[in-house]
């Protein structure tokens, strides 16, 4: 080590101060380098439109469903009657093939009770609102039974004519090839009859 590399005090000298500073600049430099083309990689303004939709439930009649598309599927929403919530809420899940709520509203693995189906985000239960990802979680086909006159299949749900999957009344698997119960999407009521989903 030389004289000229530390004072004679043991303070760093102008040129430690030289390297640490240029070292400083580097850094500096390469984030304002990369900080654009990490910045590209988030999604656009068109994309996080999609990523949530309010819909408006209060045209939808107690017995019927309604399908519209968030984020490229389709989600149904059924307006459900006493009896049908009451036939949800009375099957054993014994019953079951799937017995996971599959309920993104929820954390962990709760039961595929109805009342854990139709819970929103904020924790509240609407037993007459039924909110699923349309998707057949056999192979990713749209099931009938949202409109008026399609199949529902043998539980009165749903019914996947691809390959023949039974959903029942709050959209858990009950008879065919898919594994698991329809996904219930993150979504919180903004009023009484407005629904945001995502």
């Amino acid at each position: 080590m030389t004289t000229s590399d530390v004072s004679e005090d043991g303070e760093p000298t102008r040129r430690d101060f030289i390297h640490i500073f240029g070292a400083a600049t580097a850094a500096a430099g390469a984030g304002a380098v990369l900080w654009p083309l990490v910045h590209q990689m988030n999604p656009d303004a068109s994309v996080l439109a999609l990523s949530t939709k309010e819909v408006d439930l209060s045209s939808v009649p107690v017995g019927q469903a309604i399908k519209v598309m968030w984020q490229g599927k389709p989600v149904f929403i059924r307006h459900r009657t006493a009896a049908e919530i009451t036939e949800a809420e009375e099957t054993p899940l014994s019953s079951l093939k799937d017995d996971v709520a599959r309920n993104d509203n929820l954390s962990g693995a709760p039961e595929a009770t109805d009342d854990a189906r139709v819970t929103a985000s904020d924790g509240v239960a609407r037993p007459e609102w039924l909110i699923l990802v349309g998707v057949c979680t056999h192979l990713g086909c749209i099931p009938l039974g949202t409109s008026a006159g399609e199949n529902r299949g043998d539980y009165n749900g749903w019914f996947c004519p691809c390959h023949g999957s039974h959903y029942d009344i709050a959209g858990r698997i009950r008879k065919g090839p898919a594994p698991e119960n329809l996904p219930v999407p993150p979504y919180q009521f903004v009023t009484d009859t407005v629904v945001k989903i995502g």
